[in-house]
């Protein structure tokens, strides 16, 4: 397996709005995360990627972009970006930007010239086509609710917009277009930039003929823009273009995507992507609808995983995340954010970070942040939410029932601001916060993690500090074992002769685990664990008792 940098660095996210206002707007900017690199740098992180600080008039808080070269004026400016570019390289900590070219804003000049004529030079940037009896040109519906199609009276035809009516589809089948992308990142990249991850970049290749999905009045049409007919032309003319010119790293946002599909994405051979995001395992506790909330098992979450881990391995690289931007906190969803929060965030957090592939730490998840619950709709801010809630209601849903989907799914549940104290709004603001902040932030905040050496943040320091001191966290063979108990989950990673066991209690009772016969060897030496107390000496494996939540890494011997 080649090296490589990105394989072996920890990534961390950052949501600036959401992370530390510098100028008491309530917003978070740019200065308010050069102000913080010392935290960066104390964690241990490798490389920060940073959510859209392009001018945008934030429809989407950013994923809708009117000028891609430059800065939105409640973040900074260009020069602020440049500081902070500097202070994480001076730090030896790399950026990557978020690459936003499935969309742009309706305020893009692009799209404001290509909807004032058929004429247009621009006219062909965008999806525009003629109503079809009626109606729609095609039925598809909106990731974010309602259909994929906006009407636009100036020149009587409909522009595609798979997301908010304010975020028009550009139409990548348009030379011209590519060519005005490729641009744009090479001025990102000469600035001095170290990669990309880019928004839903599995959608930019439509079927160009534009099919309806079915029959249905509205219905999903996923199967004509998710990995459509062009996308790996796309990308490799992309790769040949751009990024192989550069020592750089790229991930992908790819919905909807199988392990299969992925390989084609991110094979060392194919001259496209490192790795991918995938999003089979954030479908493990939701049925059709991400809102449509169900209780999730173990072994669902650990047959997905597997086989992620098992697919890849060899042919293409793991990005590895439990929470972004998008999702709610992990803590929450995935481990127990009441009596077990830090044994349970500990626990996930050493599942992300002893799996073949890149661990994502998303900002504030290595101080445990929950999800909020917020007591009305009126409190969130977010487009998907507020439209799905409105959506429902106007179908005669129960708004007690919308509620609690919301506080289990919602996307503010993320963008809550970061609590870096227990003074008013957790330190992230000296004005009133654009949205809430969590009102734990006086139990949960970075000041108390950092004076504790037991708390969640430590035990990340130790985690990032290990990976960089042992190979085997990152390219060592990922082995899967006991695939059916419901609440451990345990595999081993090997490289050359040095194995390693990882157990992992998902439950808040106690578990034993007892080592498969076909397993060799019965000792081993504790690398790291949860439970503080925990003895590092060599002992037997065949039988562990692990307490609610634990997370225990052995070295074989």
């Amino acid at each position: 397996m080649q090296r490589a940098f990105w394989k072996e660095a920890v990534v961390y996210q950052i949501y600036p709005r959401s992370f530390m206002d510098s100028n008491g707007d309530g917003i978070g900017d740019l200065q308010g995360i050069v102000s913080r690199l010392d935290y960066l740098q104390e964690l241990g992180v490798d490389v920060v990627w940073l959510s859209p600080v392009y001018q945008s008039p934030n429809d989407d808080n950013g994923y809708d972009i009117s000028d891609y070269q430059a800065i939105l004026g409640e973040f900074g400016t260009m020069e602020d970006w440049e500081r902070l570019l500097e202070g994480l390289h001076a730090r030896g900590i790399k950026l990557i930007m978020d690459l936003v070219v499935n969309h742009t804003s309706d305020e893009h000049p692009w799209f404001v010239s290509s909807r004032e004529s058929k004429d247009s030079p621009y006219r062909d940037y965008y999806w525009w086509r003629p109503g079809r009896d009626g109606r729609e040109p095609t039925n598809w519906v909106s990731v974010f609710s309602g259909p994929a199609w906006e009407y636009d009276e100036a020149t009587g035809e409909y522009y595609m917009h798979l997301f908010s009516k304010k975020q028009p589809d550009l139409n990548w089948e348009n030379e011209k277009v590519r060519e005005e992308i490729y641009e744009m990142m090479t001025w990102w990249l000469d600035k001095g930039i170290d990669g990309f991850r880019m928004d839903v970049i599995n959608m930019i290749s439509k079927e160009p003929s534009l099919p309806d999905a079915g029959d249905a009045r509205y219905a999903w049409g996923g199967e004509y823009f998710t990995n459509g007919p062009r996308i790996h032309e796309f990308l490799q003319e992309m790769n040949r273009r751009v990024l192989s010119r550069y020592d750089i790293m790229t991930v992908g946002e790819t919905p909807g995507i199988t392990a299969e599909e992925a390989v084609l994405y991110t094979g060392e051979d194919r001259g496209e992507l490192n790795m991918v995001f995938q999003f089979e395992h954030m479908d493990v506790d939701s049925e059709g609808s991400k809102w449509n909330v169900k209780p999730w098992k173990l072994t669902d979450l650990k047959r997905i995983l597997n086989k992620w881990q098992l697919e890849l391995q060899g042919r293409g690289w793991n990005s590895l995340y439990l929470n972004n931007h998008d999702q709610p906190r992990m803590v929450s969803r995935f481990g127990n954010d009441g009596p077990y929060r830090v044994e349970s965030a500990k626990m996930l957090a050493t599942l992300l970070h002893t799996m073949q592939g890149t661990p994502y730490i998303y900002q504030g998840e290595e101080i445990g942040m929950t999800n909020v619950r917020f007591g009305s709709v009126e409190e969130y801010k977010d487009i998907e939410t507020l439209n799905w809630y409105k959506e429902r209601m106007a179908e005669g849903a129960d708004p007690a029932e919308l509620l609690r989907a919301v506080h289990a799914k919602g996307r503010d549940n993320a963008r809550t601001p970061f609590q870096w104290d227990a003074s008013p709004n957790g330190g992230f603001t000296a004005g009133t916060p654009w949205l809430a902040v969590n009102p734990n932030y006086h139990e949960i905040n970075a000041e108390e993690a950092r004076r504790n050496p037991d708390s969640i943040f430590h035990y990340y320091k130790k985690l990032i500090a290990l990976r960089k001191q042992h190979d085997i966290m990152v390219y060592g063979e990922f082995i899967s074992i006991l695939d059916e108990h419901e609440q451990i989950y345990a595999y081993l990673r090997k490289l050359g002769e040095e194995r390693w066991l990882i157990l992992l209690n998902f439950a808040g009772e106690s578990a034993v685990f007892e080592l498969p016969g076909s397993v060799e060897g019965g000792g081993g030496e504790l690398i790291i664990g949860n439970y503080g107390d925990a003895e590092s000496q060599v002992a037997s494996v065949r039988r562990v008792d692990l307490r609610p939540y634990e997370a225990r890494v052995y070295r074989m011997v």
